[in-house]
């Protein structure tokens, strides 16, 4: 089953889509629970939420939120491909590199996404975001499946002049809409095995990016593990796992977005996220 929160006659709900079409799980829908963070909480979703119901609308007829518009912590994953840290031209380094992003800064599949007025070097980070689904602190990497709820797809844009101002990442990875997530959230039940799905990401048709999740260096259980030891995660909070090699500021030359140009990330079984490119208006 297929997740997703979206907006429809000026309302925001939450819900599922089958064939196409979009089943309202919201509070003015079937009411399982107000958001689909706390439906995730509460161990609410199943294929038979749906049953019985008639659709609210055609998918191509909502305009789609983050897959969990509302997460208390997303952590992201920097340099964790071999690729990209080989492009980067950075150090091995023991543990994960690590940044937040705030909830404010995600945004939707197909909304446009804009290029800060202040930022001259605007890039694409196709990545997998995992979402938490059950409280999680010093958890084993043995145990780390345990509390995995699903997955989605990112864009994490990201402005490079402003990232690479300072070494701190934090500015560069928090502009409004920046943050792409969706369409899509699919439990991790529906997923056979991630290690073998396929991240792409392409400009314009273009193929940029193309690696396994297997490829990560610090694969998802060990994030979890070293993540839960420093903070406590709850249900709905993300961890976005990292990019790899082909982002455009170390392609040769550059290949940095620009007004006009239509991202897209695919990975195995989660759909396309496809985001237009503006400039700030």
């Amino acid at each position: 089953m297929k997740y997703v929160s979206f907006e429809v006659e000026g309302r925001q709900s939450w819900g599922a889509v089958v064939d196409g079409q979009v089943y309202d799980l919201g509070v003015n829908g079937a009411d399982v629970a107000a958001s689909l963070r706390d439906a995730i909480a509460a161990g609410l979703l199943r294929d038979s939420l749906v049953d019985g119901l008639e659709p609210v609308a055609q998918e191509s007829e909502v305009s789609f939120l983050p897959a969990v518009p509302n997460p208390a912590k997303i952590i992201c994953v920097g340099v964790n491909y071999r690729s990209h840290l080989e492009e980067t031209g950075k150090a091995e380094v023991g543990a994960p590199t690590l940044f937040t992003r705030f909830a404010d800064s995600q945004t939707g599949h197909l909304v446009p996404v804009e290029i800060p007025a202040v930022g001259t070097q605007f890039d694409y980070e196709g990545e997998l975001a995992v979402v938490i689904g059950a409280p999680a602190f010093k958890v084993p990497a043995a145990e780390a499946q345990s509390v995995i709820a699903g997955y989605s797809i990112y864009n994490d844009f990201t402005v490079r002049d402003w990232q690479r101002a300072t070494t701190q990442w934090i500015p560069g990875k928090n502009f409004p809409r920046t943050g792409a997530m969706g369409p899509y959230f699919v439990p991790a039940a529906d997923i056979e095995d991630i290690q073998e799905c396929t991240l792409e990401t392409r400009v314009n048709g273009e193929q940029r990016q193309k690696a396994t999740i297997a490829d990560m260096r610090c694969p998802i259980d060990r994030l979890i593990e070293h993540i839960s030891t420093f903070t406590p995660l709850a249900p709905g909070d993300i961890i976005v796992t990292g990019t790899p090699g082909g982002v455009g500021l170390f392609m040769d030359p550059p290949a940095l977005l620009n007004p006009g140009d239509v991202v897209e990330v695919e990975i195995t079984g989660l759909g396309v996220l496809r985001n237009e490119i503006v400039a700030e208006q």
